[in-house]
């Protein structure tokens, strides 16, 4: 994939015929996650926009995790000195979450060294405290999911009333054999058991 990316900037370079051609086909471009992106894909877009300058990208410096896979953040932080018309939208209004969560973020990322600011905030009010919990490992973690789980149906709660969200796919499987093991009956949203996935049945 590395490679193809790679090429396709090299053609665009060295053939103005098909940088023409291809400008004019994506004559407005629109990049999400634009914090993740890396030197190449930089300058693919440099070299498609630099006629029209159609260019809208979506990113959150608070969320560039992938620099070790080669993605650049000054790829986001220097927007306005790569497209100095760049207009600036902050979405600092966060509908899901309560101002207790979102002011605990942001005193987390205010530490954050390279990044612009940004103050996020809800209209759904100040909410339950953050609570904090260090365990010493996924599993340990899953237990304690099922504890609670199991103390919330005790109180009377529906097992329908109850979620757990998680980060990633993968988080899925010790908390999935962990409810399997204690006889907890529970439903995957937005993706299939970690045991019904065709590569674990295979």
């Amino acid at each position: 994939f590395d490679d193809l990316l790679v090429r396709a900037v090299n053609v665009l370079e060295l053939f103005q015929e098909v940088r023409d051609r291809y400008a004019g086909v994506f004559r407005w471009i629109l990049v999400d996650e634009y914090q993740d992106t890396n030197h190449a894909q930089y300058r693919w877009l440099q070299l498609l926009c630099e006629e029209h300058r159609n260019l809208c990208v979506v990113g959150d410096d608070d969320q560039s995790i992938y620099g070790w896979r080669g993605a650049e953040i000054a790829n986001l932080l220097d927007l306005e000195k790569h497209f100095p018309e760049v207009k600036v939208v902050k979405l600092e209004q966060n509908y899901r979450s309560t101002n207790t969560i979102l002011q605990a973020a942001n005193h987390v990322i205010e530490h954050n060294r390279e990044r612009k600011p940004k103050n996020l905030w809800s209209e759904l009010g100040e909410g339950e405290p953050v609570r904090v919990l260090e365990v010493e490992d996924e599993h340990a973690e899953a237990r304690f999911v099922a504890a609670e789980i199991a103390a919330l149906v005790e109180e009377g709660f529906s097992g329908s009333e109850v979620a757990v969200f998680y980060r990633t796919n993968a988080q899925s499987r010790v908390l999935e054999d962990v409810l399997v093991r204690q006889g907890v009956a529970y439903q995957v949203i937005g993706g299939p058991r970690f045991y019904e996935r065709a590569e674990v049945k295979e």
